[in-house]
């Protein structure tokens, strides 16, 4: 899967590309300061990051250039600030984009996967996600358990994904709904209860556990 580490200090711009990174299949990690930013860029191994300018504790521009010392990470810039100078600087300090705000977020995905094309090494695993015995293929829409074929609904083929996308994490039931069904579905939050049941009638195995457990009061996680 595809770690992002999203840099970002405004809190409701921040949301909205995490959830619509998630959303396209990426694993996402927010920063909100440059100090942690870099941190965490420096610490951990990621596939792409998304680089603020105008940063609390650090600014962009410098965060970037602390990292170019030592990786040689994607950054692409986000920023309000977009006259020459501003986008000089950037390159300079090693991005390899620019893309100013406001954006739409097809033109950001559509960046990502231009510069991802000529950097991540190809992986036949890549369109794959596994957990345990079953393997999704994210190309096909083939979901498998014991290399026997599984077959869900959308519905169902979607959740199973959030979950698996997000293994270890507990998603509460509005989580999944804005993920499965949308911002604007008009469904009740029970809905998520009843796919999580045929989930588990189609998937779990007699005598074990559930591979979706419920965490009572906040939602539903798959745990290794």
């Amino acid at each position: 899967m595809t770690k992002v580490l999203l840099v970002e200090d405004e809190v409701n711009m921040a949301k909205f590309v995490e959830l619509e990174l998630e959303h396209e299949g990426f694993l996402v990690t927010v920063a909100v300061d440059g100090r942690i930013g870099l941190e965490l860029a420096l610490e951990q191994d990621w596939d792409i990051i998304l680089l603020d300018i105008m940063l609390p504790e650090l600014n962009g521009i410098e965060v970037c250039r602390r990292l170019r010392n030592a990786k040689d990470t994607p950054v692409i810039m986000l920023t309000a600030r977009d006259t020459i100078i501003d986008r000089v600087s950037g390159l300079d300090s090693g991005a390899d984009d620019y893309i100013p705000k406001p954006f739409a977020i097809e033109e950001l995905l559509a960046r990502m996967r231009s510069i991802l094309r000529r950097t991540k090494p190809e992986n036949t695993e890549k369109d794959k996600l596994i957990y345990r015995d079953i393997t999704v293929n994210l190309e096909s829409c083939i979901v498998k358990r014991d290399e026997t074929v599984v077959e869900l609904t959308k519905r169902e083929y979607d959740l199973l994904v959030a979950f698996m996308q997000n293994e270890n994490r507990v998603l509460s039931r509005d989580v999944l709904l804005d993920r499965v069904w949308g911002y604007e579905a008009v469904v009740e939050t029970n809905v998520v209860d009843v796919y999580v049941r045929y989930l588990r009638n189609k998937l779990d195995k007699p005598k074990e556990d559930s591979i979706i457990q419920t965490v009572r009061g906040m939602g539903y996680v798959m745990r290794k």
